[in-house]
């Protein structure tokens, strides 16, 4: 059996997933297009590390207002696409317009209105499947999930140009920006309760997940799964995904100090003192060999959440899918009390 069907049996017994497609549901005004208009709230802090300040001037931007538009597709896996502009140019039409897919907050099969909402970043695979299925489930436990396809990834690949063809360090600097965006994208939609708006990333998600919402805290919570720190460390040493993502990165000219250079451009642990500890979880592979569980600490250990926020599976990096039930009831659980305590 592949590792999306263990996922998508694993779920469904728990009734995490009931469709792999998104319910016919129909916008609050029966319009299938809706446009709005967004303003960036991004305000980074000095920082009094010199790393770190560096590190922000790398990746902000100058605030300004930009469109958001939504478009009903109830017969795709989502409900909705949101799109909006980057706020990073790469000089490629296509890659700058951001899309996200909107599953809409349900509750045994209804849709739930004015419900909280959680940003998804994907892994690394072509297909984004873990994204997605973080994404439904998410859903299907009452809370809007908007899953962003990084740049050069679904709507934003141009046909026939290849991921690695793209400028590796801008293409990493941009996929920080995005998340960051997105979150103000997300709060001028309707039927988000904007006390809780999160995020959520997985392995390559989670990297730039850390990164993004350490740029100025304005994310109400972060839930990280089998991410980790010193991102050169991970690519020089890492197996599978991390050994595929560093011969990709060789035959494009990244070695050595320029490979240094790359990963630094959005190395979680230059920031990640920026993030609330209290509102940051890290769900790491006890045994992954991709994102070994040192570098999982030491992201922590930066982080410097409470022990407990730190949650160890038994797993390696692909087992962990086992765990994904486990996980989701742990994020509700929190975006719940959060919720709560906003009120």
């Amino acid at each position: 059996m592949s590792s999306r069907l263990l996922v998508l049996a694993i779920l469904f017994c728990c009734g995490l997933v009931t469709s792999l497609r998104g319910d016919d549901a129909s916008s609050n005004d029966g319009q299938a297009i809706r446009k709005l208009q967004a303003t960036d709230s991004l305000n980074a802090a000095i920082d009094s590390d010199p790393d770190a300040e560096q590190c922000l001037k790398g990746l902000c931007w100058t605030p300004r207002s930009f469109s958001v538009t939504a478009v009903l597709e109830p017969d795709q896996k989502w409900d909705s696409l949101v799109q909006f502009p980057s706020p990073i140019d790469s000089g490629n039409r296509v890659n700058d317009l951001v899309s996200m897919e909107w599953h809409y907050a349900k509750l045994d099969g209804k849709r739930v209105h004015n419900a909280p909402a959680i940003v998804v970043v994907h892994e690394s695979g072509s297909r984004m499947e873990v994204g997605r299925i973080f994404a439904q489930s998410l859903s299907n436990l009452g809370f809007n999930a908007f899953m962003i396809q990084l740049p050069y990834y679904g709507n934003r690949r141009e046909s026939g140009k290849a991921h690695q063809q793209a400028n590796q360090i801008l293409a990493m600097q941009q996929a920080v920006a995005d998340v960051r965006r997105a979150r103000d994208a997300v709060a001028v939609l309707p039927d988000i309760d904007l006390r809780v708006i999160a995020l959520q990333g997985t392995s390559l998600g989670g990297f730039v997940a850390t990164t993004a919402a350490s740029l100025d805290g304005k994310y109400d919570a972060v839930f990280l799964m089998l991410a980790g720190g010193d991102l050169y460390d991970i690519i020089q040493n890492g197996e599978k995904d991390a050994a595929k993502a560093r011969e990709r990165l060789a035959k494009n000219g990244y070695t050595g100090e320029k490979l240094k250079s790359l990963a630094r451009q959005v190395e979680p642990t230059i920031v990640a003192h920026r993030l609330n500890p209290e509102r940051a979880w890290l769900y790491s592979g006890l045994y992954d060999k991709v994102v070994p569980f040192k570098n999982a600490k030491l992201l922590a250990d930066k982080m410097r959440i409470p022990e407990a926020h730190h949650i160890g599976m038994p797993s390696n990096h692909y087992s962990g899918v086992v765990f994904l039930p486990m996980v989701l009831k742990h994020i509700q659980q929190q975006m719940n009390f959060i919720q709560t305590q906003s009120e």
